[in-house]
């Protein structure tokens, strides 16, 4: 990804700090995460979730 699109995306999630003081580990957290949109399919209902809710307490 070019950097300056990189650093765009990361101000704008609000990662300003971590892109100032770890610049190395969010540029391989943008990879990681353009790796896995690659493989991971959008649901066909949009209003569906891609995994259950997220509840505390125990498993079923």
């Amino acid at each position: 990804m070019d950097k300056s699109l990189m650093e765009a995306f990361a101000r704008i999630a609000g990662l300003d700090k971590a892109l100032a003081e770890y610049p190395e580990d969010v540029a391989a957290a943008f990879s990681q995460a353009g790796l896995h949109r690659g493989i991971m399919r959008a649901p066909e209902d949009p209003a569906a979730e891609p995994w259950p809710p997220m509840k505390a307490g125990d498993a079923p």
